[in-house]
């Protein structure tokens, strides 16, 4: 047992160095600063407040000048950082498939009238349904799940979305790259069984569908309980007359009347929720029009058949009943192992909420308050690669728990306790970064100078007004914010106004 311990951990040992030293290799300017501004980023004790704070921990060995230098004017090579990861040690389920997970997380810059490309982000209250708008940078993460009960995932790719980019084209171009690239590193090879992508109800999954069709790929994803799609179109009978349908009969999601007898149904037996009832509704597809997506589609609009899954459990809680969750999956002709393979790997995409809430409450994702979106940028990954090398780094930790915390075996750390034996585990692994050579400080400012180039304002929203589509329906509004309205609007508790 000693032996084979002393195996994991060489393994994790050596693909943790080699791993360091490709990042270093990624960085092409700053690339002492970025990088131990990495390491410190694990090393600091607590969350991290400011970046600032992090040129005080004992394993930064450069000021503070260096550390504003690399954010605001580093540079890293993202594409070939990108092949790094996904050609890493990777979770996988059952039968060596990989399972991803899409989801978008915003950094919240309400008080930044300086920063670029800021939209409106939809955030939740704290009032049961209520939600608002504020400024910030939304991001696109694509992560690898783990199975089991869990909060690890291995990120791979990370998007900034501008006021000018459509949501659902840069998530079909990222998950395409991150999927050619996993075939590119050979983490999947002709007969193995397909990758299976998991998302939330605000994409638009039919078009993504449509869009990966040609890699090998299975889409699973949620859908809103008051859709309405469409039956398989029946057969034409002998002697009918007229033209045929295009379409079949409706599929009401809120009205059971509507409803056939499912393909498949499945019982299943949970730990947490009862019993899960799964029924699977084979070949369906909703009614595509020409608008959002689908607008500039050349000739007639495709007919995606999908299988439509209904999941009802017990309880959520003791004292609480669950609503049915609607699902969907592109994969057509489903087995029942099929459809409680789809709606076990959704549920294990939550696991990504686990990895933000770390990132932004423990490693410090949004507290920094950088000006430039491209600053943000070099922060996001930086973030990414300090959560990469801890998930490399779990066979080497040790479980350094506080007094009032249940002892927890090798295999089950968290992130977090992870984290805390980071600066005994870097202390034994490969650092590429040089020596810092001792300068003195930078002149500055001459005393008594002001500035007189007040830094630029930007507007807030999608400034880039979509075409109307063949039946003349708009498809964006344009939305320009007004500076000074804007900000009364959130002294207030307000929203801003939308014209």
């Amino acid at each position: 047992m000693s032996l084979l311990l002393d195996a994991v951990r060489g393994e994790a040992f050596g693909e943790a160095s080699r791993f360091r030293g490709e990042f270093y290799g990624c960085l092409t300017a700053w690339r002492d600063a970025l990088f131990e501004l990495t390491d410190v980023v694990l090393c600091a004790d607590g969350a991290v407040k400011s970046p600032v704070d992090l040129t005080l921990t004992a394993g930064h060995r450069r000021g503070q000048g260096g550390m504003y230098g690399g954010l605001n004017h580093g540079r890293i090579d993202v594409g070939r950082l990108r092949t790094v990861l996904a050609g890493l040690l990777l979770p996988r389920f059952d039968g060596g498939r990989l399972v991803l997970a899409v989801d978008v997380s915003p950094w919240l810059r309400s008080d930044a009238p300086c920063s670029a490309d800021r939209l409106f982000c939809d955030v939740y209250g704290r009032a049961k349904t209520a939600s608002q708008f504020i400024p910030g940078w939304p991001y696109s993460f694509v992560a690898v799940l783990e199975p089991g009960a869990t909060s690890w995932t291995a990120i791979l790719d990370a998007v900034r979305l501008g006021p000018a980019d459509d949501a659902t084209a840069i998530t079909a171009d990222q998950l395409r790259g991150v999927v050619e690239r996993l075939i590119g590193a050979g983490q999947w090879q002709a007969g193995d069984p397909d990758i299976v992508i998991v998302s939330a109800a605000g994409y638009d999954v039919t078009r993504l569908a449509w869009v990966l069709c040609d890699l090998p790929v299975e889409l699973v994803g949620r859908v809103r309980s008051d859709r309405v799609m469409r039956l398989p179109k029946p057969s034409r009978q002998p002697g009918t007359n007229g033209r045929p349908p295009k379409l079949g009969l409706e599929f009401r999601f809120t009205k059971p009347e509507t409803w056939p007898e499912p393909a498949i149904t499945t019982v299943t037996d949970t730990t947490h929720y009862g019993k899960a009832e799964t029924q699977a509704w084979d070949r369906v597809h909703p009614r595509l029009t020409h608008r959002s997506s689908w607008l500039d589609h050349d000739g007639e609009l495709p007919l995606v058949e999908v299988t439509l899954m209904r999941l009802k459990v017990e309880h959520l809680s003791k004292e609480r009943d669950a609503p049915p969750l609607w699902l969907w999956s592109s994969k057509t002709g489903a087995t029942p192992d099929d459809v409680n393979r789809f709606w076990q790997a959704f549920l294990r995409r939550f696991d990504l909420e686990h990895t933000f809430r770390f990132a932004k409450q423990a490693l410090g994702w949004t507290t920094p308050k950088l000006r430039t979106p491209e600053a943000a940028d070099r922060w996001t990954w930086i973030l990414i690669v300090a959560h990469t090398q801890l998930r490399l780094a779990r066979p080497l930790a040790e479980d350094l728990r506080r007094p009032w915390e249940k002892p927890t075996p090798s295999d089950r750390l968290t992130p977090a306790r992870v984290r805390r034996g980071s600066r005994n585990i870097r202390a034994n692994l490969a650092c590429p970064a040089r020596v810092p050579k001792p300068r003195g400080a930078g002149p500055g400012r001459p005393p008594g100078a002001k500035n007189k180039h007040g830094a630029p304002r930007y507007d807030v929203g999608k400034t880039v007004k979509r075409p109307r589509d063949p039946q003349g329906h708009r498809q964006t509004r344009k939305i320009l914010v007004d500076k000074e309205q804007a900000e009364r609007a959130f002294d207030v508790g307000g929203l801003p106004f939308i014209s």
